[in-house]
């Protein structure tokens, strides 16, 4: 009788043990779904972008969206069989795409998100969808600055999270200038910025040229750009560090973008008319890693 009971209680034991085993499993199969893989079966996918960037990422009066990034996004969910409906943009400032990348709080991250090594340790990037260069923006009627050598002892805006600063002062390859003396000035953002700059708190804001146009053609003869780039920006799409199939549907769905037209008519549509000529040709793209 004893051992009867012993032998039940074995056999309860192991089948537990195989239901645990067996949700494990389901769950690790759920938690290795590639982004790419659960956009197409769930139609939904969340992304990151700027909600302050005119002509790139920004959040209109009315709660909709409009600007390059996000019809670069809503053109790569598409091809992803994401339809507009499903699409929830969360807003990714400089300072958190990577944590919230890697938190799960976006699917993807497509926000003027310039590829570097060092990001490249934390995030896997498709694309570059754009490649941009670093120029500098002034106030209108400032004749002062009219090359990178000029910020000597200006006032320059630092937007958190970005390195754009660095390159300007900071030597070493990529690009970076290496000036000396360079009062740097804290804010929040480009948008920040762009006030700053407008207020004469700062003398000048350096980062990518589509960034720069987007303000100066917002705030019409209010600011101007120099037209002086010194490096390439390379924006990529953030994905989560190692999901390289969803790395390679981005890759796709860019070439495609560039091939029907569609990344022309977009450049064209948001950038015609700044004075930027903007490359119509498929980058080349970073590996998938």
């Amino acid at each position: 009788m004893r051992f009867r009971r012993f032998g039940a209680l074995i056999g309860v034991a192991t089948a537990l043990s195989l239901a645990v085993t067996a949700c494990g499993s389901d769950s690790e199969k759920t938690e290795a779904k590639s982004v790419a893989q659960k956009a197409k079966d769930t139609k939904k996918i969340t992304i990151g972008i700027k909600f302050d960037q005119p002509a790139l990422g920004l959040k209109k009066p009315d709660g909709t969206f409009e600007g390059f990034d996000v019809d670069v996004a809503r053109y790569i969910a598409k091809q992803l069989g994401v339809p507009e409906s499903g699409i929830t943009f969360k807003e990714a400032r400089s300072e958190n795409r990577e944590s919230f990348l890697g938190g799960g709080q976006v699917d993807l991250v497509v926000a003027t998100y310039s590829i570097t090594d060092a990001r490249k340790q934390q995030i896997t990037f498709g694309g570059p969808y754009y490649v941009a260069h670093q120029d500098t923006m002034v106030r209108a009627d400032d004749n002062s600055i009219t090359k990178p050598q000029d910020l000597k002892g200006k006032k320059l805006c630092k937007a958190a999270g970005s390195n754009s600063f660095r390159r300007v002062t900071e030597g070493g390859p990529d690009g970076k200038l290496d000036i000396k003396g360079v009062k740097l000035v804290d804010a929040t953002g480009y948008s920040d910025c762009a006030a700053k700059l407008k207020a004469g708190a700062v003398d000048a804001v350096s980062t990518d040229d589509l960034i720069l146009a987007g303000f100066a053609s917002q705030q019409k003869g209010s600011f101007k750009v120099i037209n002086q780039p010194f490096t390439d920006e390379k924006y990529g799409v953030g994905i989560k560090k190692g999901d390289t199939e969803t790395c390679k549907a981005v890759d796709d769905a860019i070439t495609k973008m560039y091939s029907d037209g569609t990344a022309k008519n977009l450049l064209d549509k948001y950038f015609g008319g700044t004075g930027l000529k903007p490359t119509t040709t498929v980058p080349q793209f970073e590996a998938c890693a």
